[in-house]
């Protein structure tokens, strides 16, 4: 995609509130176009706010997990957007160079790809091999952990570059020695509470605050972070920079599986490797490289308790965590890669992710029940909405809902699979809520 291209694709203003009013890339574009005012450009703290979501698991029944994410001010938005599809772009080279075009799929603007079809990537190498030992494969705390000498040092050689130039060092700087402001305090200080009507009636606002209280209370909220390591994870030059950050270890680990006739594929902080015709004492000498492999990049540690190892035989897949995996128990006989299990025979979309689509679906339902299909003002609730976000009916309204998501992964995998199982009766289920409240 060239620059034009890309400019006219990413030109829209974002709807949220920040420090500065909202711009698009086409308002600044001169200003951010040249490097003299990048070198000296003020960046605002970014907005800093934890999300939490829950997670259902039989073992644990429903956990709340918390992610921290960050969202920068609009003019720096537009800053990070340029010199991430800059950096991007001499990515997209150097991958191809090194013969890891394949490998490390995430973030790539250039593939025309989606995580269906590398799944599906996977799965048929998978099935291609008689016998094969498989390890999936998760970093701990990903971008809080990228250490910023190492990120400096492979940025200078994608750029082939003895220094950063002033402007890209002015970059690398504010990624790194980042400064957020809490959203909650910034709710506090507009008298709105800490909850989504709050942040809905914020975002309504020109400003987070206004240029007064920016100053006047900047010094008490703004935390600069004093680690070697980390970026906010959300920023729009975050997901590249991780890519580049990771270009040696890739092409390291790329080379040693190839050259065993494996295959290794990475998406962010996750990975799958597969290494056939392997004995389990060859594969054990095997997975004790590729850990050390993973120990020479600075800060980057496998996460123990969701990293999985499993062999293929016989079109079965055999968990076999303890073979390599210390104080790690043997888990099922499937493996789940890019929101798809496979058994050894059929492959079916995900347990959670379904899970998830039912319910947020029910969840809807049952407050229609609850409110005995009328809303607060007595008017009977059209059941349009609900059809549109959860059912066929609106699988090709705007960009679709979970039901295109199904389509189109039938279409890719093919029909013998048992990917449509789970939702094939979705809109049974619908009618037969939605009777209830007649």
């Amino acid at each position: 995609m060239d620059i034009k291209q890309w400019k006219a694709k990413n030109n829209n203003r974002r709807n949220y509130a920040h420090f500065d009013n909202r711009i698009s890339l086409g308002d600044v574009w001169s200003y951010i176009n040249n490097p003299k005012n990048i070198e000296k450009h003020s960046f605002y703290p970014f907005i800093h706010y934890i999300q939490t979501f829950n997670k259902y698991t039989k073992n644990k029944g429903l956990v709340t997990k918390e992610r921290e994410l960050c969202y920068s001010a609009h003019i720096d938005r537009c800053i990070f957007q340029l010199y991430g599809y800059k950096l991007n772009q001499l990515y997209n080279l150097r991958v191809e160079q090194d013969g890891i075009g394949k490998s490390a799929i995430a973030y790539r603007d250039n593939l025309g790809k989606n995580n269906i079809h590398f799944a599906k990537q996977a799965i048929d190498y998978i099935r291609e091999k008689e016998s094969c030992f498989i390890i999936i494969g998760d970093f701990t705390k990903f971008f809080d952990n990228l250490d910023h000498k190492y990120l400096k040092k492979m940025l200078v050689d994608l750029l082939e570059i003895v220094e950063l130039p002033s402007d890209y060092y002015a970059v690398y700087k504010n990624i790194t020695k980042f400064s957020t402001w809490d959203l909650k305090s910034i709710l506090d200080i507009n008298g709105l509470p800490e909850s989504n009507d709050g942040i809905k009636k914020l975002n309504k606002l020109e400003r987070a605050l206004s240029l007064d209280q920016f100053k006047k209370y900047k010094k008490l909220n703004v935390k600069k972070n004093d680690q070697k390591h980390g970026i906010p994870q959300g920023s729009p030059i975050s997901a590249v920079l991780s890519n580049i950050y990771m270009l040696e270890f890739d092409k390291i680990l790329n080379d040693f599986i190839c050259h065993r006739d494996g295959l290794y594929m990475r998406y962010c902080d996750d990975f799958l490797i597969v290494l056939p015709k392997s004995s389990k004492d060859v594969f054990k000498e095997h997975f004790s490289i590729i850990n050390n492999i993973i120990k020479s990049t600075p800060k980057l540690n496998l996460q123990p308790d969701k990293s999985q190892v499993f062999r293929f035989k016989d079109n079965s897949i055999i968990n076999c965590n303890n073979l390599v995996l210390e104080g790690i128990e043997n888990g099922k006989n499937f493996l789940n890669y890019l929101g798809f299990t496979f058994d050894g025979s059929l492959v079916a979309i995900r347990d959670k992710t379904i899970s998830k689509y039912y319910y947020r679906m029910y969840r809807k339902l049952k407050t229609v029940e609850k409110n005995h299909g009328r809303s607060k003002y007595g008017h009977k609730i059209s059941c349009n909405n609900i059809y549109e976000k959860y059912s066929i009916k609106g699988a090709n309204v705007g960009k679709g809902n979970f039901i295109s998501y199904v389509r189109r992964a039938e279409i890719i995998f093919g029909k013998n699979e048992a990917i449509n199982r789970a939702t094939k009766n979705h809109m049974q289920k619908i009618r037969r809520r939605l009777n209830f409240v007649k």
